[in-house]
């Protein structure tokens, strides 16, 4: 079983995202976030409905929510859903 997500399990993910897959959090902001225009990404946090981003367009900041399609189970799900949502971006 895997471990729920917490705040500490989203913070470790969005540290893990942040520090090794910028381009994919950059993927998540373009094409699920819906701002194509989007230059740099931050993972903000993570729960079992989506993840916020913090987006830099044009020299500014801007919130984005990206909602999963469903309801996260666990960190495991979380893992295989961001693997998979990167791999339709790139379709």
């Amino acid at each position: 079983m895997s471990e729920p997500i917490t705040p500490a399990i989203s913070d470790r993910i969005c540290k893990h995202m942040n520090e090794d897959h910028l381009d994919a959090v950059v993927l998540y902001a373009k094409v699920f976030g819906n701002r194509p225009e989007v230059e740099t990404a931050k993972m903000v946090n993570i729960d079992p409905k989506g993840m916020n981003l913090s987006v830099q367009i044009k020299g500014e900041t801007v919130p984005v929510r990206v909602t999963f399609d469903h309801v996260l189970e666990d960190a495991e799900d979380a893992h295989h859903t961001l693997i998979d949502l990167v791999k339709q971006a790139r379709k």
